[in-house]
């Protein structure tokens, strides 16, 4: 008759897992498995920003992306044309997810990519977390893009910072805003 194992799994930054027998058994070869993929993951860190000047107005897009040693890979902005803030902050969101697909396309596997977003909007990350339902039929499709865009991924987590905490991907909107 062949024992139950019981183990505890802990994950940890950069994503390391530790399987912990939970008694006196032996941990299964099987397990290893678990820790060479995790530690095949790569994460891309994500800092999106999108306005208008005025609401609806001329819109912009900013956004900066980081490899997970905090290194910058790539930064751009983009000129929406005219759009509501709630807009410019979901394209902001799309783009960037389509971007960071393109980069991690060249190296890895999408299923094997984790990203952490940050945005300003608390509005679209309450959305993006399921806290707030999408009521505005206008951000509707933005909102299943920017999942459909998410499911590619090993996961994507969704943070609220402040605009202080954001001053790259803000500043790079604000000048494209200023070129048109």
């Amino acid at each position: 008759m062949v024992g139950v194992a019981r183990f505890e799994l802990a994950i940890s930054r950069p994503l390391d897992v530790r399987l912990k027998p939970l008694g006196h058994t032996p941990i299964n070869p099987l397990f290893n498995h678990i820790k060479c993929y995790y530690n095949n993951m790569q994460k891309y860190i994500l800092y999106t920003d999108g306005g208008a000047r005025g609401n609806p107005g001329p819109a912009a897009v900013g956004v900066v992306i980081y490899d997970a040693k905090l290194k910058e890979v790539d930064k751009f902005a983009h000129y929406l044309g005219v759009a509501t803030n709630n807009q410019a902050e979901y394209q902001a969101l799309i783009l960037g997810l389509g971007r960071v697909q393109k980069i991690a396309k060249a190296e890895h596997q999408l299923s094997e990519v984790t990203i952490e977003v940050f945005m300003d909007s608390e509005l679209i990350v309450r959305q993006m977390k399921g806290e707030y339902k999408v009521k505005n039929k206008e951000l509707k499709p933005l909102f299943a893009k920017v999942e459909e865009l998410s499911a590619k991924f090993a996961s994507v987590k969704f943070n609220h910072v402040l605009r202080d905490k954001n001053t790259i991907a803000d500043k790079l909107l604000n000048e494209e805003l200023d070129k048109h």
